[in-house]
């Protein structure tokens, strides 16, 4: 595909992303507009087409799956972030988790388009250790994984949001008269919200952000795995505490606390939506700040 080509198509899918980012937002403010959010998920969809369409030009072009430098990776998480969006919204049927995953996914590919140096988004020759089947099986499940998680953080966040915005400290309990109650250690009382609507809405969001990073996880630790066999292959050794790795080491950390608390401490509410919140930054850090501030095997940095 011409150069010029490729921007035009990469522009149309920013555009999509815009545009439905922009309809998401009307439909939490007036939910019963369904033909809002038919028009909004449209436009993911076709952007999410074109992504895959760039991708796969690649792919056929180079002769190697696009996943070999930061423009490339940036391309293959947006896709991740707005496939991983749709399939939520189709199971679960909720126009709220496009209002959140869709801007993030609208940025990334606004960083990786406008901000990237055009002689970043030029493929090049892959290096010797780079020309190996490890290069799918472990780029794209830790791409896939971060996706996963930080839609999952994301919701977390929006969790915080809601629940500061009610001035309530969530702390999930059973109860058998009341069914859920949330307990404000705060102001040392307890505060049941009479608001049905609100009660459900943070239910909904607690329960599915542990389900999205709970598929997040173990998907991020088979990219770790995949990627330490990797590193013996092509270097020698499973570990070699590089920037990269150790940040993945601790991403790992910080959502194996967050579902650790949640299967055996019984955490829910305000205190694993702490953990998760973190889990954002985190991964943001593992994945672009190590590249571009550090010095490392898998350094993208031109800083």
């Amino acid at each position: 595909m011409p150069l010029t080509m490729n921007y035009q198509v990469l522009n149309i899918s920013f555009l999509l992303l815009f545009i439905s980012m922009i309809f998401y937002w009307i439909v939490i403010s007036f939910p019963k507009k369904i033909f809002f959010f038919k028009f909004a998920q449209l436009q993911v969809i076709l952007a999410n087409i074109l992504i895959f369409y760039l991708l796969a030009v690649r792919w056929f072009t180079y002769g190697y799956f696009p996943l070999s430098n930061l423009y490339e990776s940036l391309l293959f998480l947006t896709w991740s972030l707005t496939t991983i969006q749709l399939i939520l919204e189709f199971k679960f049927k909720h126009k709220l988790i496009g209002a959140i995953a869709n801007p993030i996914s609208t940025l990334t590919l606004a960083f990786s388009n406008f901000f990237l140096p055009k002689y970043m988004q030029d493929a090049s020759p892959l290096i010797p250790a780079l020309k190996s089947n490890w290069l799918f099986m472990h780029v794209s499940v830790i791409l896939i994984s971060y996706a996963s998680l930080l839609i999952g953080s994301l919701l977390s966040i929006f969790f915080l949001i809601i629940s500061s915005f009610n001035k309530v400290n969530y702390n999930k309990q059973k109860n058998k008269k009341d069914g859920f109650k949330y307990l404000n250690s705060n102001y040392n009382s307890t505060l049941i919200l009479k608001n049905e609507d609100k009660l459900n809405l943070l239910t909904m969001i607690d329960n599915l952000s542990y389900r999205i990073i709970g598929l997040g996880f173990p998907l991020l630790t088979i990219g770790i795995i995949s990627g330490a066999v990797w590193a013996n292959e092509a270097w020698g050794s499973y570990w070699s505490w590089d920037p990269k790795e150790t940040w993945a080491l601790i991403t790992w950390i910080v959502f194996a606390i967050y579902l650790h608390t949640r299967i055996n401490k019984s955490w829910q509410g305000i205190k694993s939506a702490i953990v998760g919140g973190l889990g954002f930054l985190v991964v943001w850090v593992c994945y672009l700040g190590v590249n571009f501030i550090g010095k490392g095997l898998h350094s993208y940095g031109w800083f």
